[in-house]
């Protein structure tokens, strides 16, 4: 990871994505934050500091007791998507990090929300033309992506950009 790969990145964080993504968050009944590993401990973090800093009702699907069951009853790929069945209400928005863009899981949950006019963001990296961006972004609220093929620098900026609207 270079930190030139990270900065460039942050320099290209959009105003029009941050003020679109408070409104978004301030004007949900909850938040729900989605990802797989790396991502899903961002997910976890930022749904901690959306209650504690902005008062909004927000979890991540991170507890390994549930995340194992949702996985064996309904399969990995379906997993999100059924807890977002489960647990969302009508002013819920779903936040969907996927570093790759090509998380089946993740394309799964993405076009739940599509398809039941849930309000969902993306949050990917890597190949500009991923799945989730080439069969979502005109439907997702926000369509965020990190110009990246690093873990490291993708996590790391969506981690900040979902931040920037938390004032501590």
């Amino acid at each position: 990871m270079k930190i030139e790969d990270v900065k460039n990145n942050l320099d290209n964080i959009s105003e029009d994505d941050l003020s679109k993504l408070e409104q978004l968050v301030n004007e949900a009944t909850q938040v729900i934050l989605i990802g797989n590993g790396g991502s899903n401990a961002i997910a976890s973090h930022i749904a901690v500091d959306y209650v504690k800093f902005l008062n909004k009702k927000s979890f991540a699907f991170s507890d390994s007791s549930m995340l194992t069951a949702y996985m064996n009853d309904y399969s990995v790929e379906e997993a999100y998507k059924q807890y977002i069945v489960d647990m969302h209400d009508n002013g819920s928005l779903v936040i969907l990090i996927s570093s790759s863009g090509n998380s089946k899981n993740i394309y799964n949950a993405a076009n739940y929300c599509k398809n039941n006019n849930i309000n969902f963001v993306i949050l990917t990296g890597f190949n500009q033309d991923n799945l989730v961006r080439k069969d979502f972004k005109d439907y997702a609220a926000i369509d965020y992506w990190v110009d990246s093929k690093s873990y490291g620098v993708v996590e790391c900026v969506h981690q900040i950009f979902l931040h920037m609207i938390v004032n501590n």
